[in-house]
């Protein structure tokens, strides 16, 4: 009959010293834990952790800590995405403080998470072109604990959400946009400054990130003016803006400060060429215009 793992022996040749093997499935629920934590959770949910052994499937089925940070950016072309990523918000029983998705988001997604998820800390949406205004509107107002938000390459998410954003995440100290284009519009009577504005309303920012925004120097000033607490700014591609002398002198406490002009190499997404035009259109026309250009 065959031994089981458990008292499997092996025999070293000098003296013959009888040594135990290792038995991974018998790991302390904190090295187990430790080890499961360094998997993504489509390797948790679908791939082999949960089929090593019982004691695996049984935490990755049963203990929240390990779904207190879901980042599903990695798995964006995922044919069950959507589904794993729901999944994975209910294992994390209420506990989660961290979404990252990428493409996998809708408005009906971002409802969920935000009954699943009222304690959030981080949220990152990145190219969640099914998120509306509207359900973007209805969700961020049950997060009142986000400190870090990003809705970079969300086309239609713009305008007034974020004003929103600012009175209802109080504790938000991240905060980072980024457009697909950067694009001009001359028309006079649009108001390049109204997310600079609601931004402005985010009153313990540290760290701001817009990159490609229209705004001019009016919005950046008043930002700068509202948000004492902001170190770390990065403005790049946003060509509206002129360091003149009186912004310069605003922008002297600021410890990172990356300007329109400043080098992209950095950046994780691909930049588009600017859209110019002087037609008098809304903010949602363009938005239309620009889901025509891939990402």
């Amino acid at each position: 009959m065959a031994s089981s793992p458990s008292r499997r022996r092996r025999r070293i040749r000098r003296g013959e010293v009888a040594v135990s093997s290792p038995d991974w499935a018998d790991l302390p629920i904190d090295a187990l834990l430790s080890v499961l934590h360094k998997l993504d959770p489509i390797e948790l949910l679908v791939g082999g952790a949960g089929r090593v052994c019982r004691s695996w499937r049984r935490a990755a089925r049963d203990e929240p800590v390990l779904w207190r940070r879901i980042d599903m950016r990695v798995h964006k072309e995922h044919p069950c995405r959507y589904g794993i990523a729901k999944e994975a918000v209910r294992r994390g029983a209420g506990r989660c403080e961290a979404f990252w998705g990428e493409r996998v988001i809708d408005d009906d997604f971002l409802l969920f998470l935000a009954e699943r998820a009222p304690s959030l800390k981080s949220l990152r949406l990145i190219s969640s072109n099914h998120i509306s205004n509207e359900g973007f509107l209805e969700a961020i107002n049950k997060f009142p604990m986000l400190e870090e938000l990003e809705i970079s390459l969300c086309k239609n998410v713009f305008g007034k959400v974020y004003e929103v954003i600012g009175i209802a995440c109080p504790h938000l100290t991240h905060f980072r946009v980024s457009y697909p284009y950067f694009y001009s519009i001359e028309d006079i009577e649009y108001n390049k400054n109204e997310e600079a504005l609601g931004i402005a309303t985010m009153f313990v920012l540290r760290s701001l990130q817009l990159f490609g925004c229209e705004l001019t120097n009016v919005g950046l000033a008043k930002i700068l003016d509202n948000c004492a607490h902001l170190e770390h700014l990065d403005i790049r591609h946003c060509f509206n803006i002129h360091m003149d002398t009186s912004l310069r002198a605003k922008c002297a406490r600021i410890k990172t400060l990356k300007l329109p002009y400043d080098s992209t190499d950095d950046y994780e997404f691909q930049i588009g060429n600017s859209v110019r035009t002087r037609s008098r259109r809304t903010r949602r026309d363009y938005a239309e215009i620009l889901m025509e250009f891939p990402t």
